[in-house]
């Protein structure tokens, strides 16, 4: 696989991932919340890597080729980003410079990361139409590791963005308590948005 190749996948998926979406409205979200910023961005990014092992493991192609399969992805995905929007619009998140929530834990915040990216279809679909597009066949390396390859570009651009995102959230809206609810509230709507979005495609 050429540096040319990396370099033009890296900056198609840039643009991913600059894009706000579900995953930037919880980065926001962990980044007033305080110190849970790098659990809720690594649980984001593990949903993206099992994205990127079912694409390369070709099992990508059989849940889309098997409608139901993709319509019970879709509404697991859906569910969830309502419930965790209606959250935030019900109860934005503000800073927290003091102790955490008792509820509050790393692996909380990790789990709900990965159900936020792991259960999106948009992004599963996203890997399934872009990583083949940037694999060579005839290269000695298996499109599969080529796949996994890319995969790890794409995380890595994903990694800086996302901590850019939460921490600069946790800086900017650190003493604005009223501008960090409305952020919230903005972060909740953008997450059901996307999830009434998905549903649309799916059904309409």
């Amino acid at each position: 696989m050429s540096i040319n190749v990396l370099a033009a996948f890296w900056a198609v998926s840039l643009l991913f991932v600059i894009t706000p979406g579900a995953d930037w409205a919880y980065a926001i979200s962990a980044g007033m919340r305080g110190r849970w910023v790098m659990p809720a961005v690594a649980g984001m990014l593990s949903g993206h890597f099992l994205a990127t092992l079912i694409v390369a493991a070709g099992v990508g192609s059989l849940v889309v080729g098997n409608p139901q399969a993709l319509l019970l992805l879709t509404l697991a995905g859906c569910t969830y980003l309502l419930w965790l929007g209606g959250n935030l619009l019900l109860s934005p998140a503000v800073p927290q410079g003091g102790p955490s929530d008792s509820s509050d834990s790393g692996s909380r915040w990790a789990f709900r990361g990965f159900c936020v990216s792991g259960l999106n279809p948009k992004v599963f679909l996203l890997f399934l139409a872009l990583l083949p597009q940037f694999t060579d066949p005839q290269s000695s390396w298996p499109v599969s590791v080529q796949i996994l390859l890319l995969g790890l570009v794409h995380l890595c651009s994903s990694l800086v963005i996302y901590l850019l995102v939460g921490y600069g959230a946790k800086a900017v809206l650190s003493t604005r308590p009223e501008a960090a609810k409305r952020v919230g509230r903005l972060s909740g709507a953008a997450m059901i948005l996307v999830a009434l979005g998905l549903m649309v495609g799916q059904f309409g």
